[in-house]
């Protein structure tokens, strides 16, 4: 009977579950919707996430990681139970090895939490991967040769920025702006600039649709609806792919600003070869058009994004577990 081996990118935004040998098989949103007046939970995953914003008052959509990083422990322990074994079906009859990757900034304590409530879920062993390592691996770089290679993970809490060699990390920075900051930015500028409360889905919509963080050739354009703040009425509005630019420039400021104070603090022939090879970028994050030029623009090293972005760290992580239990032969 052979055990299952898992790989586990536990996001803030989604969860992605890797088996060996199938490739990732899930992917849903890190939401839980339970109900307050009997603590029972309602809902896990997409299901959850459709009732973000529309929940009566006794109903409540949380998502339990926040910043990459366990904020309600007992959640998050169901949540992970209920996805491994809604990937592996019902035919658990060995208890599963799991690798689990957690942002490159976290304390020993937070990295612990991980590890419990993996445990907890029902694993039989565990490994806790840093999500750089996870999107190299992920992004089909050959982390163990004796080369500079940089990774840009912007996920949904965190942007993890990593120098790779010889299979560890030699430089990284962990900043907090990622994709839920790039939503609260334009939820922001919406309610600023045309005084219309939107909700986070709404957007998470706009980034989506026509978000950018370079201006565009063609602007892009969107009907959004959402609540006047003066007359307290439903208001439809059209957005530009410009004025989200505009929305998200603080924060696409900081990734680059991160990506720079770590090429600062690279040493000199890593640098070379990322000037050589140049900069990979992973996570949801990533797919915001136009951020490729302005890295580009800003930092002057050729910047790509992996092929499959949103899944390169949850592929990477369960990859991991195969190199770590001797299957090299892949």
């Amino acid at each position: 009977m052979v055990a299952t081996d898992i790989g586990i990118d536990l996001g803030t935004a989604s969860i992605l579950v890797y088996i060996k040998g199938k490739g990732v098989v899930l992917k849903e949103p890190s939401v839980v919707a339970f109900d307050r007046d009997n603590n029972r939970i309602k809902a896990i995953g997409e299901e959850a996430r459709l009732m973000i914003g529309r929940t009566p008052g006794n109903i409540v959509a949380v998502r339990p990681l926040r910043q990459g990083v366990i904020s309600d422990y007992t959640v998050t322990e169901k949540m992970l139970k209920h996805f491994i074994q809604k990937a592996l079906g019902k035919r658990m009859f060995k208890k599963p090895r799991i690798s689990v990757c957690v942002p490159s900034g976290v304390t020993e304590v937070e990295k612990k939490a991980v590890e419990d409530a993996t445990y907890q879920a029902g694993a039989r062993e565990v490994a806790i991967i840093e999500e750089p390592i996870a999107a190299a691996i992920g992004a089909g770089i050959d982390i163990t040769r004796p080369c500079g290679n940089m990774i840009v993970d912007i996920g949904g809490g965190t942007t993890d920025i990593a120098v790779i060699s010889l299979g560890g990390i030699v430089v990284s920075t962990s900043i907090k702006t990622a994709g839920d900051d790039f939503d609260d930015a334009i939820v922001r500028y919406m309610r600023k600039k045309h005084n219309l409360l939107i909700g986070e889905r709404t957007a998470e919509e706009i980034k989506i649709k026509i978000g950018c963080a370079f201006k565009r050739q063609e602007v892009q354009e969107l009907q959004v609806r959402g609540r006047n703040l003066v007359s307290g009425l439903p208001r439809t509005i059209t957005v530009t792919s410009d004025e989200t630019e505009e929305a998200l420039r603080t924060e696409t400021a900081q990734v680059v600003e991160a990506i720079h104070s770590v090429l600062e603090k690279t040493p000199p022939e890593l640098a070379a070869d990322i000037a050589d090879r140049g900069i990979v970028l992973t996570g949801g994050g990533s797919l915001l058009q136009g951020l490729e030029d302005l890295i580009e623009d800003k930092i002057g090293i050729n910047t790509m994004t992996a092929e499959d972005p949103m899944t390169a760290v949850a592929i990477g992580t369960g990859k991991f577990i195969e190199f770590l239990s001797g299957d090299r032969s892949e």
